[in-house]
């Protein structure tokens, strides 16, 4: 029987991808509203460092810091999630 935290590289690609499509979906967003990474961590109380890392796909970050930034943007949490929108 398998133990529920050993590694599963099918979950960890999946994670992965997650993270990859959030981060995208995020400087996406910020782009388009002529945010800085400065401006919209220092709006979204985060640092620069964990913005770029989320960006990049590298992090994945809490739901309350998700909430943060989704504020900032002006769209929900969900938004940024849905991988089925294009960064509106």
């Amino acid at each position: 029987m398998p133990v529920a935290h050993s590694f599963d590289p099918d979950r960890a690609a999946i994670w992965s991808e997650r993270r990859k499509t959030l981060g995208a979906r995020v400087r996406a967003l910020r782009l388009e509203r002529g945010l800085t990474q400065e401006a919209l961590a220092l709006e979204a109380g985060i640092s620069r460092n964990m913005l770029i890392t989320l960006e990049w796909g590298q992090r994945s970050v809490l739901a309350d810091r998700l909430g943060d930034i989704a504020e900032v943007l002006g769209v929900t949490a969900s938004d940024l999630l849905d991988d089925q929108k294009s960064g509106d």
